[in-house]
């Protein structure tokens, strides 16, 4: 078993997960051969440096990624013939933050519930000394990194991902989960030819009574890939996850995503107001069974979309088998174009153009009652 190691979302990184597992099903997807690298991150002033021991188990070897909150180290488990290990230890400055806190809990407590091969292995650690989380350690990058290199992606590729993500869905969904994050970024493409859906810092259980708030930060969620519900600060549920699923098979498959614009707030605004653009108006080579997926997965009604995982895993299986409605045809895409940055650029003209008019309307009654007291 091993762990992992989180970097930027444009770089390689490397993972965790078992490498005792026989199958190896991104062997035949051309875009995940010849993986990068990885490279490591080190911070400025690890906590933890190579030889020290934590809580009298973990042999910290070196520091593999230095991030916003936390930095994830490689280290061997003593109680476990030594096998490497990465270590996830939050910055001593946000373990006071009940939020922080409350998530990182939360991503530990729900990834130890979870059993496929397909997702993050979380490994379990009794009487901590502090928080921290303990994965299995694996060589690769992440799917973020191949769109941004690879894009888009053959079409037979993207779907098989996608299938695979899937598999790994419906066993979350099946265990009451939601992931309520997922984005390319979190879906890590091994060096062994298999895949892993990670990072659970946002997922809930479907018996909550509401979802979590896709706010506009990397805390929260990321505003690209969020579902309408998310948006409007609705219950999410596992239809969630399947709209998100489709915004990335949309990025896969036409290299773009589907409601690109650099500021957040319009790009969440535009799923809420209307439908994407068709994939193929962006690239013609996606055939229309293909497109008929992405358009059924990225309904804006929950109720509209696939029913569960594997409904949507078998359309991907067999794309061939899918019926063409022209749905395509019948998209009321959104074509707002204001940003926030442009509201406030309208709202000030408008201010403007208000103060004129009262000067210029106190100018004339000025001349108007002087010139009748004359």
């Amino acid at each position: 078993m091993l762990s992992v190691m989180y970097l930027n979302n444009t770089g390689p990184v490397t993972a965790l997960f078992p490498t005792d597992t026989k199958s190896r099903p991104l062997e035949n997807v051309t875009c995940c051969q010849d993986l990068p690298e990885p490279v490591a991150v080190p911070g400025p002033k690890p906590e933890f440096r190579r030889g020290d021991v934590l809580d009298g188990r973990f042999y910290i070897l070196e520091d593999l990624y230095f991030g916003g909150m936390a930095t994830i180290y490689l280290a061997e488990d003593m109680d476990h013939d030594r096998r490497k290990v990465a270590v996830k230890v939050p910055f001593l400055k946000f373990e006071s933050d009940p939020g922080f806190y409350a998530r990182f809990e939360r991503e530990e407590e729900i990834g130890l519930k979870l059993n496929h091969p397909s997702l993050l292995k979380f490994i379990p650690v009794e009487n901590k000394s502090r928080s921290y989380i303990v994965t299995e350690y694996l060589r690769g990058c992440t799917l973020d990194y191949i769109i941004h290199n690879r894009r888009p992606l053959p079409e037979a590729d993207a779907l098989k991902i996608t299938s695979l993500i899937c598999e790994a869905l419906e066993h979350m969904h099946g265990c009451g989960i939601v992931h309520n994050d997922l984005k390319p970024a979190n879906v890590m493409i091994c060096s062994d030819q298999t895949i892993r859906v990670m990072d659970f810092g946002l997922a809930t259980h479907t018996s909550s009574r509401r979802g979590i708030f896709g706010a506009l930060t990397p805390i929260f969620g990321t505003p690209q890939y969020m579902a309408p519900e998310q948006v409007k600060n609705k219950r999410t549920g596992a239809r969630t996850d399947l709209y998100t699923l489709g915004v990335m098979l949309f990025e896969m498959l036409a290299g773009k995503l589907p409601f690109p614009n650099e500021d957040p707030w319009v790009s969440v605004r535009l799923r809420v107001t209307g439908d994407s653009v068709a994939p193929r108006s962006l690239n013609p080579a996606i055939s229309a069974q293909a497109e008929e997926i992405v358009l059924h997965a990225m309904r804006r009604r929950p109720e509209d979309r696939y029913q569960n995982a594997a409904a949507f895993k078998a359309d991907l299986d067999s794309p061939d088998r899918v019926h063409v409605t022209g749905y395509c045809n019948r998209l009321k895409v959104s074509r707002s174009k204001l940003s926030l940055e442009g509201a406030q650029l309208v709202g000030g003209a408008l201010v403007g153009v208000g103060t004129i008019v009262f000067l210029v309307i106190f100018f004339l009654c000025l001349v108007h009652f002087g010139g009748g007291h004359q």
